[in-house]
């Protein structure tokens, strides 16, 4: 039995890279992803830029007939072009207001490779989870190593007394959308 049995899910938000990296594996998992979440019969729910791994997940969900909800700052718009065939797009004014929305409209969150957006995502969600303000499943997708070294900076956080000595445990590091799909039980939902 899935350790999230009876979490219900019905959008998934996925923090990940307005750039496609430079290992085709992470363009390869992102789009597995987006794929994934629309079979499962998910919206995701993301930044809504159209570059990068966004923009990748987010093209393999509406492809596989997903719901898409993208979230972006004003500022950003220019930036980060939105992908235009999502089905929902919010607008805000500024980058915290941006997370928050995100956060509020998902039941679970994926975090692919990314850049210090990413890792600023990963932080605040990991954070509110220990904090008590969310018992909200959290996936970090190690693609090839890709998030070793935060995971070695928590231990050293537990170890050096800065955090509980299970926040290694306050996500689920996984290395495919299938893992995900597994202990989500959405595999027998299908």
């Amino acid at each position: 039995m899935s350790i999230y049995a009876g979490v219900k899910i019905d959008a998934i938000c996925v923090f990940c890279g307005a750039r496609p990296g430079n290992d085709p594996e992470f363009t390869k998992i992102a789009r597995e992803t987006g794929r994934m979440i629309a079979r499962a019969g998910k919206r995701l729910v993301f930044g809504a830029g159209g570059l990068g791994l966004m923009g990748e997940t987010a093209t393999a969900a509406l492809e596989a007939g997903g719901k898409v909800t993208g979230v972006v700052p004003d500022f950003l718009k220019r930036r980060e072009i939105p992908v235009p065939e999502i089905d929902e797009i919010l607008i805000t004014d500024s980058m915290h207001t941006r997370k928050k929305i995100m956060y509020d409209r998902s039941d679970a969150f994926i975090i692919l490779p990314g850049g210090l957006g990413t890792l600023d995502e990963l932080v605040e969600v990991v954070t509110w989870f220990q904090l008590e303000l969310h018992n909200k499943p959290v996936f970090l997708m190690n693609i090839d190593g890709y998030w070793e070294h935060w995971m070695s900076l928590i231990t050293n956080m537990a170890n050096k007394g800065f955090v509980d000595k299970y926040a290694i445990e306050y996500f689920t590091v996984v290395g495919s959308p299938a893992e995900i799909e597994e202990k989500l039980s959405f595999a027998s939902a299908k």
